[in-house]
């Protein structure tokens, strides 16, 4: 090699060097000064601890913050064998849900999908930093492009998604501990993607909700509906409409009407458990942390096990306790559930 291809060839090698270092200071920086999801609102880190599981889940929760905090899967397969995980975020909107369901039906196919309404009443992307619980904790992939794109503000730009640190590179004056103590990961915050709570607010008064000048859903939140039933038709999988207990936000009995409407026209199984508080047990002088806007774990125990009879009974699930493999994997995630379950309960003493 002449003393020039040398030449040329280590400054090759140098460039490349300092590229691969920019990329990785960038990277770094990025996660840095991206949200951790680790302090008051842990709610962003649940849509990315699903991708760390075995995905064998026979029932897969969909939706916003009326899954995630009413329903309580370890309760699911301690008291029936139902391997089920929820897919949950603050405010996840209807097509946000749809490309989680769509990206879910990649990794696996369970039973059933179940589905909180609550979202059906936006028609469009409400506030970036809900949708950026949901969006930036899932995995890239053709759903994620499509969800950002359906999310995103006129205001927002794509490539800021693609590079976060543009959108956060704001923080800088605002980082805190924990943005350096989980620059390299996180503690695991859901329970199979149930968010633990174990305060007790009961309910002393519930808002009225105003008058609407029209109780119509929008075409946009109709249309991700119909993908929804579509998507499960064409992946043999069922899907289950439910509205949560929770007392507030209202839920109109228009919206309700409608919902039962649809259920009836596509073959869909509907549950309002708003109509069914009593043969639950719930009280809301001890079942909710939040004055009746979501369940504490009391609460969501009992909802659930109503919850987990009629899934055994409606969708002819299987109780799979008997499964060595998947008995020793929940064996672990009880012992981490109960933990929690009496830290917290210590906290409130």
């Amino acid at each position: 090699m002449t003393e020039m291809k040398k030449r040329r060839s280590k400054s090759i090698a140098g460039v490349a060097i300092v590229l691969v270092a920019v990329v990785v200071v960038l990277a770094l920086l990025q996660r840095l000064v991206m949200p951790k999801y680790m302090g008051e609102v842990k709610e962003g880190a649940l849509i990315g601890e699903y991708y760390d599981e075995d995905k064998d889940f026979d029932v897969v929760f969909i939706g916003d913050c009326e899954v995630y905090e009413n329903f309580v899967p370890a309760t699911l397969w301690e008291n029936y064998g139902i391997n089920s995980y929820i897919r949950g975020s603050a405010q996840q909107l209807i097509w946000q849900s749809y490309y989680l369901m769509e990206e879910t039906l990649t990794y696996e196919k369970p039973d059933v999908i179940v589905f909180n309404v609550l979202s059906l009443q936006y028609n469009e992307p409400q506030k970036e930093a809900y949708n950026r619980m949901t969006i930036d904790g899932m995995r890239w992939s053709p759903s994620k492009i499509k969800c950002i794109q359906a999310s995103m503000f006129e205001s927002e730009s794509f490539i800021e998604y693609v590079f976060p640190i543009l959108r956060y590179h704001d923080r800088w004056s605002e980082l805190e501990k924990e943005d350096f103590r989980y620059l390299f990961g996180a503690e695991k915050v859901g329970h199979n993607g149930y968010y633990m709570q174990v305060g007790v607010e009961p309910v002393v008064y519930i808002p009225e909700g105003k008058i609407l000048g029209d109780y119509s859903f929008g075409e946009n939140a109709w249309s991700y509906l119909d993908k929804m039933v579509a998507l499960c038709e064409e992946n043999d999988v069922e899907l289950v409409l439910i509205k949560a207990p929770s007392l507030y936000p209202v839920w109109y009995p228009e919206w309700d009407e409608q919902v039962i409407s649809y259920a009836e026209e596509h073959g869909l199984k509907y549950i309002n458990f708003l109509e069914h508080t009593e043969e639950i047990g719930l009280d809301f002088s001890t079942d909710t942390y939040d004055a009746g806007l979501h369940l504490n774990l009391y609460g969501a125990v009992k909802l659930t096990d109503y919850f987990g009879a009629w899934l055994i009974e409606e969708c002819d699930l299987g109780d799979r306790r008997g499964e060595e493999d998947l008995t020793q994997i929940w064996d672990e995630k009880l012992q981490k559930f109960y933990q929690q379950k009496e830290e917290q309960e210590e906290k409130e003493q």
